[in-house]
């Protein structure tokens, strides 16, 4: 199977409604012909606190960049055991698969009763 390189970059979106609030959950755009992709990397951007003279000697805040890596949870999911997937989860602050579909879909089914 060969994949082909793409130029495509995703980009993280946040959607904007009319009254100025916007969602807490990003979205990325995918055209047709691409996939979502399995790692994102994004740099950490912090102020250092300290400054260096720019090309007028103005003063130019330092910042110290950290690169983090965001994987697809389905991919997790559907590439590890369920004892491994279950670690990672925890490791992140989420239950067990195990303890987190009962809710769930006591949630799913709160939600049908609501509609």
């Amino acid at each position: 199977m060969e994949s082909k390189k793409s130029k495509w970059i995703p980009e993280i979106c946040y959607e904007e409604q009319a009254d100025g609030i916007s969602s807490h959950i990003p979205f990325v755009q995918v055209p047709t012909e691409e996939e979502m992709p399995k790692l994102i990397y994004i740099f950490e951007s912090r102020e250092t606190g300290e400054v260096e003279p720019g090309e007028n000697g103005e003063e130019l805040p330092v910042f110290e960049m950290d690169l983090h890596q965001y994987a697809d949870m389905s991919v997790l999911r559907d590439g590890l055991s369920t004892g491994a997937y279950d670690e990672i989860r925890v490791c992140l602050g989420l239950q067990t698969m195990k303890d987190a579909v009962p809710q769930g879909k006591e949630i799913t089914e709160k939600i049908r009763e609501n509609l």
